[in-house]
């Protein structure tokens, strides 16, 4: 993991899916070999469980309910997956499509924006700083700035969005 903790959920949380598919790379073949072994599961059907258990953690990150990333990412992926097969949830529940496509043009939107309404909003809705520590962070006199400059990123991306 080269890229700091914060910023790779500020990825995952608009729409970015790259480290999780590094991960998934990385980590499929040892991953097969643990479920095969705990659970007698097929390298097939160990992949496929990765992955709908990676999407449930995306969709952890994404929507709020995982704010921080676990100290041992693999250990906690690996305890998902084995509630995941506990309650027989099964394979492959696609997101519909219609959020599918919401997060699709919101990531398309906010890549749209500025580097600093970027930086703005990462500040305040992912990282959660107050306005005071925005404002110190980004250079800004004061926090009233901070408030203001949120407001017009956030305008900019409505727009973006209509």
């Amino acid at each position: 993991m080269s890229a700091p903790l914060a910023e790779t959920l500020t990825q995952l949380r608009v729409g970015n899916q790259k480290f999780l598919i590094d991960f998934y790379q990385r980590s499929r073949h040892l991953f097969a070999r643990w479920a095969q072994r705990k659970h007698q599961l097929a390298a097939p059907q160990a992949h496929e469980l990765l992955q709908d258990t990676l999407l449930d953690f995306y969709d952890q990150v994404a929507d709020g309910r995982l704010t921080l990333l676990p100290a041992d990412l693999r250990a906690h992926v690996y305890g998902m997956a084995q509630q995941r097969l506990a309650a027989h949830v099964p394979a492959h529940q696609p997101l519909p499509a219609a959020e599918a496509s919401r997060r699709q043009r919101l990531l398309a939107q906010f890549n749209q924006l500025g580097s600093d309404c970027q930086q703005v909003l990462t500040y305040f809705y992912f990282r959660g700083y107050n306005f005071e520590k925005m404002g110190g962070k980004m250079g800004f006199p004061n926090a009233t700035v901070a408030r203001l400059q949120k407001s017009t990123c956030l305008r900019k991306l409505y727009e973006l969005l209509k």
